[in-house]
């Protein structure tokens, strides 16, 4: 069965007209402990020329794990794509770790990227095995733009909402910086699946390992809760990511996917009563249903819970206890205000959506919630958006942070997932610089589980406390000077007090000296091959240069573009000498040539080889 609960913010609610309340509701599969389920799975792998080099070495590492940490009655499958799309695995039982393994090392980076033909074929895959005793699941993981086969979004994302209503579900990964957030965030909504930002490549493994403990721990799925609202009660608003439609009675039903097991499915709702009288009111009937495990079978039950509020004088109201789920509300809260701020801001409303999170901070500093940490954390987070948003500077990594961050609070309930950003903000090259420490307190910033992190160096303090920080001049690796720390009012975490400078040790190297850039000058002149590819130099990454493709175009060579953000139609003047077919190469710039439909080699050419 569903075990359910729910709460409003405040235990009393006030008498009078016009109220408006928030309510969390909790829901959990309570069955007992169970074997887990099988699964029949399928990775779909980008091997586009932008995953050239580390990225695709991590994330075949990354698959590799995945691999090891299945089990003989599972079923597996691998789908690796670029333009064409190849099954190096096709479905079957992993009862041969080692030759599976095997196949995926043996992937190599490509051309474009036919996302659609990569992810159907995983779908495929899947279907072929279904069983609606085991989890079917597609993993889709991609660091760039689809540009080809079916690239529209809507198309994408209905199409992943008609997969899941056959039962195969979708989980997307977005890999760097280069990926469709929207695109990936909507399949994952569509099919009722996960959405994850791998921000850092080297922290694939770790968000593969998080997805499968996922999967492991489903104890339910379609979840699904219609609203029957009271009379005088309307509803404002979801405090939750999930898909919201309406039945034939008009009535709100909300589509909340997956139960796992030990961990609550939270749907944070905003109501607006009309009037309220003192004693119980009745609120709403709440109807749910969902398939669960039970006898280690999948079974459907459905139930109906009766929510109620209390009402209370003005006084009784005002004297009342505030309820203990504020906290999860104003995650919840601060999620909805990302979402929210992210969106006047794409509409070039910045300077409403910079008032959106900044009056939502002054909110939490008033109820004193800054002295809850992960609050805390929010708080400097926010400051952070809003500084980046009114300076019309959020950027790409920002807004990709944002996306991530609301999505995981309002869909999961792990703090693993949470608050997760890695990406430095130019505000630390601005710092002041000390080299020695002197009387001040030594601070670095790590990262830990996809966060940014800052700890205490100095002697006299608890080196696993965290420390409250500035979340604009954070980046992994640097080391700070502040002039004092204090305990929060709970002491579990400090906060910096005083002037803070960064820390630059005398003789090592600085790398927060100015943004890093790239030392190779464009010469903007076409570029010329030696007699053969033989003869080229080789590199095994692409950094800020292109790759570019040979391919067989009719009976001719042609040189494509297959780095994202070109045409990859487009013909391109390179030196035939070292031209062979299949071959990658990494060039220093390319331009568009005068016709305005080709491109143009420019500088030095590289000969492309997979890193081991």
């Amino acid at each position: 069965m569903i075990k359910t609960s729910y709460e409003f913010d405040q235990s009393i609610l006030a008498a009078g007209s016009s109220l408006k309340t928030n309510i969390l509701l909790r829901f959990r599969a309570d069955i007992a402990k169970s074997p887990r389920r099988n699964l029949n799975l399928s990775l779909v792998i980008d091997r586009s020329g932008s995953m050239a080099g580390a990225p695709l070495h991590h994330a075949l590492k990354a698959a590799e794990s995945v691999v090891e940490r299945l089990e003989p009655d599972d079923i597996l499958s691998v789908v690796v794509y670029d333009d064409e799309v190849d099954s190096v695995v096709p479905p079957q039982s992993v009862t041969n770790k080692a030759a599976l393994k095997n196949s995926i090392r043996k992937v190599r980076a490509g051309g474009i990227t036919n996302l659609s033909g990569g992810w159907l074929k995983g779908c495929e895959h899947v279907k072929t095995r279904l069983d609606p005793q085991k989890i079917n699941r597609v993993l889709l993981l991609t660091d760039g733009h689809a540009n080809m086969g079916i690239q529209d979004p809507k198309i994408l994302t209905a199409t992943a909402g008609q997969k899941a209503e056959e039962g195969i579900i979708t989980t997307t990964l977005g890999f760097a910086q280069g990926f469709n957030e929207d695109l990936l965030i909507g399949m994952a909504r569509a099919a009722t699946g996960n959405f994850y930002f791998i921000q850092s490549i080297d922290e694939a493994t770790e968000v593969f390992s998080i997805e499968l403990d996922s999967l492991r721990a489903v104890v339910g799925q379609n979840l699904k809760v219609t609203l029957e609202l009271a009379d005088g009660v309307s509803l404002v608003d979801t405090l939750s990511l999930a898909k919201v439609s309406q039945n034939d009675a008009s009535q709100a039903v909300i589509t909340l996917g997956e139960l796992y097991e030990d961990e609550d499915k939270l749907l944070g709702l905003s109501l607006g009563i009309s009037s309220a009288q003192v004693g119980d009111l009745p609120v709403m009937k709440l109807h749910y249903s969902a398939d669960v495990v039970q006898d280690d079978r999948i079974q459907s039950v459905s139930g109906t819970i009766d929510v109620v509020a209390k009402v209370g004088t003005v006084e009784e109201a005002a004297f009342a206890a505030t309820s203990h789920i504020i906290l999860e509300l104003s995650r919840l809260t601060i999620a909805k205000a990302k979402e929210t701020a992210l969106n006047l801001a794409e509409h070039s409303k910045h300077q409403e959506a910079e008032q959106t999170l900044r009056a939502l901070v002054k909110d939490l500093r008033d109820k004193g919630l800054n002295e809850n940490f992960e609050i805390a954390e929010e708080i400097d987070q926010l400051e952070y958006f809003a500084s980046r948003i009114a300076q019309k500077a959020l950027g790409n990594a920002g807004r990709k942070e944002m996306r991530d961050q609301t999505y995981q609070t309002m869909t999961r309930n792990r703090s693993d997932l949470v608050g997760r950003g890695v990406t430095t903000g130019d505000e630390v090259y601005a710092m002041p610089i000390v080299n020695e420490v002197g009387s001040g307190i030594e601070l670095y910033c790590v990262r830990e589980g996809g966060k940014l992190r800052v700890k205490v160096m100095s002697e006299g303090y608890d080196l696993t406390k965290n420390i409250q920080f500035p979340r604009a001049i954070r980046a992994e690796g640097a080391r700070y000077v502040v002039e004092g720390l204090e305990l929060s009012s709970d002491a579990t975490f400090y906060r910096v007090r005083g002037k803070i400078t960064r820390f630059a040790q005398p003789g090592e190297t600085d790398i927060f000296v100015a943004p890093r850039q790239s030392n190779r000058a464009n010469t903007g002149k076409a570029s010329k091959g030696p007699a053969s590819a033989a003869d080229l130099p080789t590199t095994d990454s692409v950094g800020d240069s292109i790759l570019v493709q040979c391919v067989k175009d009719g009976s001719k060579l042609r040189a494509r573009v297959v780095s994202d953000g070109y045409e990859p139609d487009w013909n391109m003047r390179f030196p035939r000498s070292v031209r062979e077919e299949g071959m990658l190469y990494v060039v220093d710039e390319v331009k568009t040539a005068p016709d305005g439909k080709s491109y143009i080699a420019c500088g030095e050419i590289k000969r492309f080889v997979q890193p081991t």
